[in-house]
């Protein structure tokens, strides 16, 4: 679940800290007040796209972070297959906008926006003011339905995920090699002389290296002998620096029998003198043996242009060389026997495609069976938010083609008028009907959901009176499987909080932020009061809030 949201210079937003309670959590407030940001920074953290314009007046970078506390096994193990460390079962996701960019962070991890948005789909389930609409396409009825019953219908979906996927690539491998015999018998000669070229190469690891350094060496052959011959005149020759130690040497002869400490000097010109006649001597076995043979620098020259004509051609190293020949060779032997590969595709394809009618026929069986159950369970539901006469039903259609889901076509069909045919959704329904439809759902849907947090954004949406008290009871009931968040304008929803938050703008004349406050027991009511009274917030109103709160305690209780 939430357990806390962090906002610091996002918009009107200061810097604010919301401790979020486990089931029911109530955000009420004035018209302006900036209830809607509460929603939009949780959006913003989870990889929403977010303006420049966003991060409040005079400030260089906002910051969003939220808090999860995760209980769930399973979501762990997905978080952690996505690279995310979970420890202590805390989730942190932050994000940090800056002009033109911004960061974020999974357990300080960064992660890229398509990451952040997969972590979210695990984390929380979020009911935005437009999300209903989502319903008047039949892609949601089906994903619906197969939440609804992912519990006998997972494995089956498992292997018919794998088999479609097996079934795409064989077709694909099918259409690749189809072609007439003419271009057949071209391609094949051309590949033979691709793998003839690679192993008449004889390719030895290492070896461009070594030819490099020899090559380098040959190269620059000349240069090599001119300074080396410098250097032994310098140092060998009569009048070099060996010539003028010797001449050192000899003003020491008698020097010696005149002062013992001299001594010392000698012996390190001596040193000196043996070390340079020693170098001297390799030096000069070097440059007698230092040869350049034209032919053999011919042959490394041709031998490194091979090389280099196959690196070009097949990969930029060894490893990728060998790699292509590797592939080539197997495709070589696909085209040699083509009309035996052809045939063991087209079986492969055959028994795929029986696969694939099996598991969709099973699927399809399992989905409407389902469907039966979950017709009655939304139905149930809708009665209970006041759609007095209405009636549901989950209609199958068969695709003429397979997919990864099967091939059933999902519809929700629905009446909500006595003797009215059953319709589409978005021939029927409002949006406030959506609305409530999609609220309907996901009550249904609550305790076969992984997801911990459910925010509802605005529910509450062309509703009043005895629908809004359906509506609050409805959400309480969810709350007791999930922690819910709910934005509110209406009293009879917010009596039901068991957090209940107050969002508030204010001004000093300079500047202007939101602000969030936790109500105790006795605010609480006094907000509900403002909430019923308006402007006027008589000792009857108050009364009436009081006794507002008190009956939906009663009625929580009772549930």
């Amino acid at each position: 679940m939430l357990v806390n949201l962090h906002v610091k210079n996002l918009a009107l937003i200061d810097e604010i800290d919301v401790d979020f309670a486990d089931n029911l959590n109530i955000l009420t407030g004035e018209t302006g007040a900036g209830k809607s940001i509460l929603i939009d920074s949780i959006n913003i953290a989870l990889g929403q796209k977010v303006s420049a314009d966003m991060i409040r007046k005079g400030e260089e970078s906002a910051f969003v972070q939220l808090t999860f506390h995760i209980q769930d096994s399973h979501t762990i193990n997905k978080l952690e297959a996505l690279e995310i460390p979970v420890e202590d079962n805390m989730v942190i996701v932050s994000r940090r906008i800056r002009s033109g960019r911004s960061i974020s962070k999974v357990n300080d991890v960064s992660v890229t926006n398509s990451t952040l948005k997969t972590i979210a789909g695990l984390l929380i389930d979020i009911h935005g003011q437009h999300e209903h609409q989502s319903l008047l396409y039949k892609s949601k009825h089906l994903e619906i339905l197969d939440r609804f019953g992912k519990e006998n219908a997972l494995e089956i979906m498992e292997h018919l995920k794998e088999t479609y996927r097996s079934y795409i690539d064989c077709k694909k491998r099918m259409e690749e090699s189809s072609m007439p015999e003419e271009e057949r018998l071209r391609e094949l000669s051309f590949m033979q002389y691709e793998k003839q070229e690679i192993l008449d190469a004889r390719l030895k690891k290492g070896e461009e290296e070594e030819l490099s350094v020899l090559y380098r060496k040959m190269s620059n052959a000349t240069t090599i002998s001119d300074e080396l011959t410098k250097i032994y005149q310098l140092t060998g020759e009569e009048g070099s620096v060996s010539d003028t130690i010797s001449r050192a040497l000899r003003h020491f002869a008698h020097l010696t029998a005149l002062d013992e400490s001299i001594a010392g000097f000698e012996e390190q010109l001596n040193n000196i003198d043996a070390l340079l006649n020693d170098f001297n001597r390799d030096l000069s076995d070097y440059m007698t043996d230092f040869e350049f043979d034209r032919s053999e620098f011919t042959k490394i020259e041709d031998r490194l242009n091979t090389i280099h004509s196959l690196k070009a051609k097949y990969g930029n190293s060894y490893e990728q060389i060998f790699d292509y020949l590797e592939k080539l060779e197997d495709k070589l032997q696909r085209f040699e026997d083509y009309d035996l590969y052809m045939k063991e595709l087209n079986k492969t394809l055959d028994k795929l495609e029986v696969d694939l009618e099996d598991y969709s026929t099973q699927l399809s069986m399992i989905r409407k069976s389902n469907a039966v159950i979950l017709e009655a369970k939304i139905k149930e539901a809708l009665i209970e938010l006041n759609f007095f006469e209405v009636q549901f039903k989950i209609d199958f259609k068969m695709l003429t083609n397979y997919t990864a889901k099967g091939y059933d076509e999902v519809e929700f069909l629905i009446s909500t008028n006595p003797g009215e045919d059953l319709k589409p959704l978005g021939k029927v329904a409002s949006g406030g009907e959506l609305s409530r439809i999609m609220l309907a759902i996901k009550s249904v849907l609550a305790d076969k959901d992984e997801v911990d947090t459910l925010i509802f954004d605005e529910i509450d949406t062309g509703i009043s009176g005895r629908t809004a008290q359906k509506v609050s009871e409805r959400l309480a009931l969810i709350a007791k499987s999930h922690q819910v968040i709910s934005i509110t304008h209406l009293p009879q929803i917010a009596s039901m909080a068991d957090e209940h938050f107050i969002i508030e703008k204010t001004t000093d004349g300079l500047s202007t932020k939101t602000s969030i406050e936790i109500l105790d027991t006795e605010k609480s009511v006094m907000e509900l009061a403002r909430m019923l009274g308006g402007v006027s917030i008589t000792a009857s109103v108050i009364a009436s809030a009081k006794e507002m709160k008190e009956l939906a305690r009663i009625t929580k209780t009772r549930e």
